[in-house]
């Protein structure tokens, strides 16, 4: 376990594609469930990639950039949050039939994708702000999995499309509390070099 710079860009390639694969596998299954649950865990994942992708040309990078990267993936997180609340209002004017055992199914294989990806993440001994924003952003996925596998349960007990939409709501407000988060770190490692 070390700060190496090459151990970091190793695990940030191996997340990479894991989201990559979710971010198709979940994006499909999103638009065939009619879930906005599971296609906001699609668009999550999309947007992890791209900040994995962010912050493994970061790695070698002087502390400034390694910031302006950090804040980038900050960014991102609150605009993916905007994106899924504008699709959670979309799915409940369009009156949206999720499919509850779909969603169920996908959220625990994203979960334990999740989590693995959380685990190589935290055998990189950093204190990088950039390391620490992607770290933040596996968190906030395996928290989301866990509310779609909830939600789907619960579209399937009550056949209501509401948990679903309250599920895509609730990923958005994770979202934007990681998102802050990652932009408080940004500010505070600025302040301390």
């Amino acid at each position: 376990m070390s700060d190496d710079p090459a151990r970091q860009k190793s695990i940030l390639r191996q997340v990479l594609l894991w989201n990559l694969g979710l971010f198709g596998g979940l994006g499909v299954a999103g638009w065939v469930a009619d879930s906005s649950a599971l296609t906001a865990n699609a668009v999550d994942n999309a947007s992890d990639a791209a900040v994995y992708l962010i912050s493994y040309l970061a790695i070698d990078r002087q502390p400034a950039w390694k910031r302006w990267a950090a804040m980038l993936s900050g960014i991102m997180l609150l605009l993916f949050a905007c994106f899924v609340l504008a699709d959670v209002v979309r799915r409940w004017l369009g009156d949206a039939e999720p499919v509850g055992m779909t969603m169920m199914v996908l959220a625990l294989v994203a979960a334990g994708i999740n989590l693995w990806c959380l685990v190589l993440l935290r055998r990189v001994q950093s204190n990088d702000v950039n390391m620490q924003a992607a770290e933040t952003f596996s968190f906030n996925d395996f928290i989301s999995n866990g509310g779609v596998l909830i939600a789907g349960g619960l579209v399937l007990w009550i056949g209501s499309p509401w948990p679903d939409l309250v599920a895509g709501a609730l990923i958005a407000l994770v979202a934007i509390v990681g998102g802050i988060g990652i932009l408080r770190s940004v500010r505070a490692d600025k302040k301390q070099s």
